[in-house]
């Protein structure tokens, strides 16, 4: 609970399943002017999300997205209640990764709910920084909302460092000497920035969306827009940022291919130098072994050693023009 004129707060941890629920509940209903309640739920089942959507007006479609989690980053009106969904995501590098998450952010006139799945919860960092800054509790339920984005938003920009740190490695690799196909790990590297720009890409008009000043958002609230602006400025360098490693990507794979095909018209190339290199000695010796009655040299003592002469000497030309040529 927190107080938006003293920016006190007060935290209670409790299973909605035992009797301390039952205390939050009233603490719900008792709220003192200049205060309000944020409650975090984890994963929660139906039953508890049933209980707090009664005590704070939520929609039944708000409480089936909340649900089961897993929605496209939107914006959503219910009555005097904001909903707003968003991915959390972190990059893990020894697996080449991104992990994502989901959270729901009801925002009322003196009460905010954040529903979590996933194994990433920004609100803890969230509630951190509204306890080291009391002023911000002065906006009411939107700071949590800004809270919450802002930290969201955080990991997306660590997020993208961290695969650009991945890409930059993998870069310096396809264009080193070592003839190793990284096509496997730039796809799969790809794959996980599509997945980076689904979570980042749709929430860019969300957040510009609490700036417009549309019924019941920013014009509601004028104070908060300076910090939910700072947020959108971060998003859209990271949503920049996450479409400039895609592309990045694209060129990179482009590259390893076109190594591939080099490294693939060399062996050709070696393959054919051997072969007529072999082809010299192969004719010389199947003109010999033809075994006709009346052949030059047959019966001449240097026949042999010119005949094994003409092999090695136009061997060694071949060879020589294509070492001077590159073949070899």
């Amino acid at each position: 609970m927190y107080d938006q004129g003293s920016g006190r707060s007060e935290h209670m941890e409790c299973d909605l399943a035992d009797d301390a629920c039952q205390s939050v509940l009233k603490q719900l209903r008792g709220l003192g002017g200049g205060e309000f309640a944020w409650v975090r739920l984890a994963a929660p089942s139906e039953g508890e999300l049933v209980q707090l959507a009664e005590e704070l007006g939520l929609h039944p479609l708000a409480v089936e997205d909340a649900l089961h989690g897993r929605q496209r980053p939107k914006r959503e009106r219910f009555g005097d209640v904001l909903a707003v969904a968003l991915k959390t995501l972190r990059y893990v590098e020894e697996q080449t990764a991104v992990e994502t998450g989901d959270i729901m952010i009801f925002t009322g006139g003196r009460s905010v709910l954040t529903v979590t799945h996933g194994t990433i919860d920004p609100t803890t960092e969230a509630a951190r920084r509204l306890d080291a800054d009391p002023d911000m509790l002065r906006h009411g339920p939107r700071a949590v909302l800004h809270a919450v984005l802002d930290v969201a938003v955080d990991a997306y920009s660590d997020a993208a460092r961290r695969v650009r740190a991945t890409l930059n490695r993998l870069e310096d690799e396809v264009f080193s000497t070592s003839r190793v196909d990284h096509t496997q790990s730039i796809y799969s590297l790809k794959r996980e920035v599509r997945e980076f720009r689904d979570a980042v890409q749709p929430l860019v008009p969300v957040v510009q969306g609490l700036l417009s000043g549309g019924p019941g958002e920013e014009g509601r609230q004028p104070r908060i827009a300076p910090y939910i602006r700072d947020v959108a400025d971060h998003l859209y360098r990271t949503d920049t940022e996450v479409r400039t490693l895609d592309e990045l990507l694209d060129s990179v794979l482009g590259a390893q291919q076109a190594r591939v095909g080099t490294w693939q018209n060399d062996d050709m190339r070696r393959i054919s130098a051997w072969a007529a290199i072999f082809a010299i000695p192969t004719m010389i010796a199947g003109v010999y072994g033809m075994n006709f009655e009346h052949m030059p040299e047959l019966r001449w003592t240097y026949g042999y050693p010119l005949s094994v002469g003409l092999m090695a000497l136009g061997a060694g030309a071949l060879y020589r023009a294509f070492r001077r040529n590159g073949w070899l």
